[in-house]
């Protein structure tokens, strides 16, 4: 069973930074998409960012395109989202997702997936 356990999310000013970490572990394909989506209160799902395995393709949402950073550690089964120059509509619970049925990729960018971590509050305010 596939399990993401997202850690790292907490308070910050406008313009500022967060590292967001999501231990991963039960894959049992090395295909599959692995990102954020995030929710904030009153607004629908979007994805932020996803890494395609197969061919280590990476997208992200045009509004945090050049301000937040997806990677991947394979050796310590963990995907980051480094956050930099956060605004205040950044504000919502980040969830790490994954999907394995190989759906499109703008699929997951409109916040669709099949596993989800319990998600991490991030609240960007002065």
């Amino acid at each position: 069973q596939v399990q993401l356990v997202e850690s790292g999310g907490g308070l910050v000013q406008p313009g500022g930074s967060l590292r967001l970490s999501c231990a991963t572990s039960g894959f049992t394909s090395d295909y599959y998409a692995i990102g954020w989506i995030r929710q904030a209160p009153g607004k629908e799902r979007e994805g932020v960012s996803v890494i395609v395995t197969a061919d280590n393709s990476i997208y992200y949402q045009p509004s945090v395109k050049g301000r937040f950073t997806i990677s991947r550690d394979n050796a310590n089964n963990t995907v980051y989202l480094q956050m930099n120059s956060l605004k205040p509509e950044d504000t919502a619970v980040y969830h790490c997702a994954a999907d394995l049925t190989g759906r499109p990729t703008i699929a997951f960018m409109r916040g669709t997936s099949d596993f989800w971590g319990q998600g991490t509050q991030v609240t960007v305010s002065s």
